[in-house]
């Protein structure tokens, strides 16, 4: 009886310490520390066509997705442009303003100098309309640059409204 309670509690610490290890190694993953984050662009529309953001210490980000009309649950194109920065690599964090949708991050492909393209997906919410966030994650020697770009996708069969 006794060495069965000693197996319990043994085996319960190895399962919180590899939790524990678990957490500790994707807290960075799922929380990136931004070295730089560029203001919301409240005017973009990615409806209408590329967003451009210009960066704190030169240069711009440019974000598109195509289709323009942005479907949940079907293939969306993803595109970065980037005039005046070196970039290692590109992820595009998706994420729901007011609910959280789970992690959706995909990473996009070098292209050529300063473009970089790859393809994403958004999941249906269970509400007509959804506000999401896309942040351009820009990976550099100086560390992360963030550029936020919203917009609102609706469920199929739905129309966005103008408002």
């Amino acid at each position: 009886m006794k060495s069965n309670l000693i197996l319990w509690s043994v085996t319960g610490m190895l399962v919180i310490a590899i939790a524990g290890v678990a957490l500790y190694k994707s807290w960075p993953l799922l929380f990136p520390v931004v070295h730089i984050s560029v203001p919301l662009d409240s005017e973009c529309d990615l409806r209408a066509g590329p967003c451009v953001s210009p960066l704190p210490e030169g240069g711009r980000v440019s974000f598109a997705i195509e289709p323009r009309s942005i479907p949940v649950v079907k293939p969306l194109e993803l595109q970065v442009r980037l005039e005046g920065m070196a970039v290692e690599r590109v992820e595009i964090d998706f994420s729901g303003v007011d609910m959280n949708m789970g992690f959706n991050r995909p990473l996009l492909s070098k292209q050529g100098e300063g473009h970089f393209s790859g393809k994403g997906m958004l999941p249906v919410c269970v509400r007509d309309a959804m506000e999401w966030e896309a942040r351009v994650l820009l990976h550099t020697d100086q560390g992360l640059v963030s550029a936020p770009y919203r917009f609102i996708t609706v469920k199929p069969g739905m129309e966005l409204s103008a408002e």
